[in-house]
């Protein structure tokens, strides 16, 4: 259930994010090297990665959004009513931390709305997503999460990150990895305080415009071990 609180609202991705977050990854595609991606994306050649991104077990998808005052429109129903379809916690973001992430994820373009329009820009969003596509790597999983612009100083990456893993402890993962393009003090502070530790870097592992990149690879220990 979709619950309101404060500024802000975490809740799963659903369709009618596509194109706003699709938007804000081809920035990242275009103006960063946060991502290796080299060509920007339609919303339906992204269709497959949201679909990929169900509503519970260890794959998510969550995103944050503006809240919209609900008292203000008595037809939409009073703060912290569940609408279907959404299954996340929201909270408010009250810190200061740096809205950072995985290699994908620092910043993104203004303006950008959700499915809530005027009133409810998309603030960023954090995925799990399968790890490797062989079916022993199905207990780990790779983190990211990204970040407007607009919204740096309001901990926005803190708080999907805290959502992301509160939604994945009853989930059966045992790790989490995070790749971070070299350098990126912002993100491996955010990675750090979630606990993860640096167990890699694979240097110059890509190349995009016109140079080779350095991924830093971090892993964070989830659950309890099983065999």
């Amino acid at each position: 259930m979709r619950r309101e609180q404060g500024e802000v609202q975490v809740r799963a991705g659903a369709e009618a994010d596509l194109p706003a977050l699709t938007d804000l990854y081809n920035h990242y595609i275009r103006e960063t090297c946060i991502t290796f991606d080299l060509e920007p994306f339609t919303p339906d050649q992204r269709r497959p990665w949201l679909l990929s991104h169900p509503q519970d077990g260890p794959h998510r998808l969550l995103v944050a959004q503006e809240a919209i005052d609900h008292t203000k429109n008595p037809h939409n129903g009073p703060v912290g009513e569940a609408r279907a379809g959404s299954a996340a916690p929201v909270a408010r973001a009250g810190s200061a931390a740096p809205l950072t992430g995985r290699p994908e994820g620092l910043e993104g373009p203004e303006g950008l709305e959700g499915p809530g329009g005027p009133g409810g820009a998309l603030l960023g969003y954090a995925t799990s997503s399968a790890f490797r596509p062989k079916a022993a790597y199905a207990p780990s999983v790779e983190v990211t999460v990204y970040c407007a612009p607009h919204a740096a100083g309001r901990g926005i990456g803190t708080l999907l990150y805290t959502s992301l893993f509160e939604a994945l402890a009853d989930e059966d993962v045992h790790r989490a990895y995070a790749g971070i393009t070299q350098p990126n003090e912002a993100s491996t502070r955010l990675h750090a305080r979630f606990g993860f530790r640096h167990i890699g870097t694979y240097t110059e592992v890509g190349r995009k415009f016109g140079r080779y990149w350095d991924v830093a690879w971090y892993q964070k220990d989830l659950g309890r071990a099983r065999t």
